[in-house]
């Protein structure tokens, strides 16, 4: 198996925690080091990689895949760079800060015959996939509505400058939004239009911290909510059918397990505690039932897989640049909506 040399643009906690441990455990994969600008701490983990003192120095180098990890601010910059340095990409979300610039690195990649991933990871968090297949067993019967939450209590500002200086990359709508408005994508597809009221409620806050999007569909609505004032914390994920209702607790524990330094595996790793089971109630076969649903379990290794994949049988990548692109159009949408108090078609 020829091993897909990979680096970092930053060894933080993202580069840390979902990156690092996955690219190492995958067969698949060679990681080279990270871009590191002050502190250097990838070789107390990784003694046999690279700490690059430049995104030169490490495009130069015999790197076919590199991971854009950096501020939201910084992806269309880097992301550009490293495609037109002839190597394939996966950038974290949000994407870009704009649909023109998502665009732009679609059209590059497509061009330039290259790989172009986006890191939605939560399509591969154990409740999502459950959500997905209760969805896809059609026992809800026509749905009517969803209603996806990522919820914090959180009032205190981050200590991460980039994320509370007002700039085009900063805000929950760019920061957590992207993680639902991808699920909603992914399971339903683009609306038809958006409204959205995008908010400041922390105090002494620059930068949006609530929101509140509803996607409209032709037959039935899905409301996006984060915010972070929520210390009792609602259901992550509400679903309603004509038949029935599934409510599902987020409770997915990959990121938590990571953080504490625990290493993925594929037997035991990502599997929640029995008491955060979604709860499933509807009509099978005229008989109405009200029981707990098994968690699906949840691995990020899944999207490392499918880039590994895309690059090696030159097959899509496991979200592509132009799901980016969607995410990116609702978010603009959002923004222009609050602004606006209208309803954006798309």
């Amino acid at each position: 198996m020829k091993k897909i040399k990979t680096a970092l643009l930053s060894y933080g906690m993202s580069g840390k925690v979902f990156h690092a441990p996955f690219l190492d455990i995958h067969p698949g994969f060679e990681l080279l080091g990270s871009w590191e600008r002050s502190k250097k701490l990838i070789q107390e983990d990784y003694p046999y990689v690279k700490s690059y003192p430049s995104i030169d120095d490490l495009l130069a180098d015999d790197v076919d895949l590199v991971i854009v990890n950096t501020p939201v601010g910084t992806h269309y910059e880097y992301a550009k760079k490293v495609l037109l340095a002839g190597k394939h990409a996966v950038v974290e979300k949000a994407f870009t800060t704009t649909v023109a610039e998502a665009e732009e690195l679609a059209k590059i990649a497509h061009e330039k015959g290259l790989k172009l991933a986006v890191f939605q990871n939560r399509r591969w968090d154990s409740d999502f996939k459950t959500i997905q297949k209760i969805i896809n067993e059609g026992v809800l019967g026509d749905l009517v509505e969803a209603e996806f939450h990522f919820d914090r209590y959180n009032p205190l500002l981050s200590p991460k400058a980039h994320k509370e200086t007002a700039n085009d990359g900063a805000g929950v709508l760019k920061d957590l939004g992207p993680h639902i408005i991808d699920q909603a994508i992914c399971l339903f597809g683009s609306p038809k239009s958006v409204f959205g009221d995008v908010r400041i409620t922390r105090e002494n806050s620059l930068v949006d911290d609530w929101f509140d999007l509803l996607l409209i569909y032709d037959d039935f609505r899905v409301r996006l909510k984060a915010g972070f004032f929520v210390r009792e914390a609602n259901p992550a994920y509400t679903i309603h059918g004509k038949k029935g209702s599934f409510l599902k607790p987020r409770g997915d524990i990959q990121e938590d397990e990571l953080k504490i330094g625990k290493k993925p595996n594929l037997e035991s790793w990502g599997k929640e505690p029995d008491d955060l089971k979604g709860i499933l109630h509807t009509e099978i076969d005229g008989k109405v039932i009200r029981e707990k649903v098994l968690t699906i379990q949840g691995n990020y290794f899944t999207f490392f897989d499918g880039v590994f994949n895309s690059i090696t049988n030159n097959v899509a990548e496991p979200v592509t640049a132009q799901d980016g692109v969607k995410v990116m159009q609702i978010i603009e949408a959002a923004i222009a909506s609050s602004a606006q108090r209208t309803v954006i078609n798309l």
